[in-house]
């Protein structure tokens, strides 16, 4: 009710103009006809007071405005008449086009159009002179023209309301995409880093606690030259995720990723780090040889998770094999990785289980299948094994 009650600044200085320009021109005896029944020139003043009345209310309440200003437009036809309640009568259509409820908009051009022509060939029949059309032009201008053009500038506003609410909703989609992108680039790098450097940290803890726990000189020499081996390698992969982050770095060639071809110097490595633990790790390769290749992000994962997998076992695995089986069965890429289950004496490394979860991001992120767990070996013990398939085919890469 407060709204209604309050018109806003255009609707007063609409009102206050009209209805000052009106008292002009009646002032100056200025009026747009003559000889009706109420010839008395103040009687003129009342319609033009009304639609001025009528202005303050073209916002709050379009509609209301509308009735009062029509019917003080027909009172100002028995009267001298004043332009001024003329002219704010189109801006009292047009308002009620613009601010009114979409059924409004819509009938009132057609309304007033249905008007202008009944009215035209009405006149032009009872005065039968072409100066009738002169009557339906004017009434055409007073109402038919401002609905019109409060059609016009409806349509517009309302097209640029939507462009706005499509540019707020791209904007809110651009940036959940980019939220998106950069968790799943931190959980990627989070991968990388884990993978990356585990492996070393792993052999130098294990290592380095076995030279102070150990009171020989050739075994701490042992140690320690592993233990150099280790920083040397982790250090020499801390540099190549640094130059895949760094950008426009002096050396514009790529970072080559790891490949299966590496596994067997990987599968060197771990045999030097888990000597002392009496680990001897083993690897099958059951591929046909000369196969094509595979994509870099199938031989990516799969390094890795072979990589994650040793570390694992020269963290936690009881002393005996460590066999890594690869192998190809139509359009998956086999990885297996088995280890004695068990604790066994000697240093040992801690372990937080980011590595089962991160082997099994990797695989989720390439459509495949990923278990993990201890089972029964063949010859009674307990094995722990991981293995994971990979589709090999490019277009199943999800990554």
């Amino acid at each position: 009710m407060s709204t209604f009650l309050r018109p806003d600044r255009d609707a007063v200085a609409l009102a206050a103009s009209g209805l000052l320009g009106g008292l002009l021109l009646w002032r100056l005896g200025l009026h747009t006809q003559g000889g009706h029944p109420f010839s008395s020139p103040w009687i003129t003043l009342v319609p033009l007071t009304v639609m001025a009345a009528a202005e303050l209310l073209r916002r709050n309440a379009p509609r209301t405005a509308l009735t009062v200003g029509a019917l003080a437009l027909v009172a100002d036809q028995f009267t001298r008449g004043s332009l001024a309640t003329a002219l704010m009568f189109t801006d009292v259509m047009y308002a009620a086009v613009l601010y009114g409820t979409p059924a409004a908009a819509r009938r009132l051009p057609v309304a007033t159009l249905l008007i202008t022509v009944a009215s035209t060939i009405g006149f032009l029949a009872w005065f039968r002179r072409p100066e009738a059309l002169l009557i339906g032009l004017v009434i055409g201008l007073v109402s038919f023209v401002p609905a019109l053009t409060g059609v016009s500038v409806r349509s517009h506003r309302t097209a640029a309301d939507s462009a706005r609410l499509a540019a707020a909703q791209t904007a809110r989609l651009a940036e959940m995409d980019r939220r998106q992108a950069v968790t799943a680039e931190r959980a990627r790098m989070a991968r990388e880093l884990h993978d990356m450097v585990a492996n070393h940290l792993s052999a130098v803890a294990i290592h380095s606690t076995a030279a102070l726990s150990i009171d020989d000189r050739e075994t701490s020499r042992g140690a320690l030259k592993v233990i150099r081996e280790n920083s040397v390698e982790g250090l020499a992969e801390m540099r190549r995720l640094i130059g895949l982050l760094r950008e426009g770095g002096e050396d514009d060639a790529p970072a080559a990723a790891p490949t299966l071809a590496a596994l067997d110097s990987l599968v060197g490595q771990t045999n030097v780090n888990g000597a002392s633990g009496g680990l001897v790790c083993t690897l099958e390769d059951a591929r046909e040889p000369g196969a094509e290749a595979l994509p870099t992000p199938v031989e990516l994962a799969a390094y890795r998770i072979v990589q994650e997998s040793l570390t694992n076992a020269l963290k936690h695995a009881a002393p005996g094999p460590v066999l890594v089986r690869l192998g190809r069965a139509g359009e998956l890429l086999t990885v297996e990785v088995t280890s004695a289950f068990g604790s066994r004496a000697g240093p040992t490394a801690p372990g937080s289980g980011a590595g089962l979860v991160g082997m099994r991001e990797r695989v989720a992120l390439l459509g495949g299948t990923f278990g993990a767990g201890a089972e029964p070996g063949r010859d009674g013990t307990v094995i722990w094994r991981v293995r994971a398939e990979l589709p090999v085919r490019e277009r199943e890469v999800r990554a």
